[in-house]
């Protein structure tokens, strides 16, 4: 099984209260031949994203983080950094050339200092 061609960053950008949604979505490429199928999950590494500005004590809570994709029929669901949230699952085995997979981001930008807060998310692809 191999998860590639990963987005490797996104920004969502905006102003406090603002919701903002990916401009485009993160995609990846999931191959595997186990004919029970896969499942990919995300979740943040921190329970927070992080400020640049040294010495900043502002965070954004990861769970204000949220994705949206086929395993959530288009609704959003919020990031946890204790709990994977399932974003695809596929009960057969990857086309031969592998399962485009896609999912947006959006947040509401809570009020803090106007910096880039930054978090890394883990995907997975674990075989059913």
């Amino acid at each position: 099984m191999t998860l590639t061609e990963l987005t490797s960053s996104f920004t969502l950008t905006g102003v406090p209260r603002d919701v903002v949604t990916t401009a485009a979505p993160v995609t990846m490429r999931v191959t595997t031949n186990n004919f029970a199928g896969y499942t990919v999950t995300v979740q943040p590494t921190t329970p927070n994203l992080l400020p640049s500005i040294a010495g900043s004590t502002d965070v954004i809570p990861a769970s204000l983080l949220e994705v949206s994709g086929p395993a959530q029929v288009g609704t959003f669901t919020p990031l946890n950094p204790g709990t994977p949230v399932v974003v695809d699952t596929k009960p057969s085995a990857s086309a031969s050339t592998g399962d485009v997979i896609a999912n947006n981001y959006r947040i509401t930008i809570p009020f803090v200092r106007p910096d880039i807060y930054r978090g890394t998310l883990n995907y997975i692809a674990t075989t059913l």
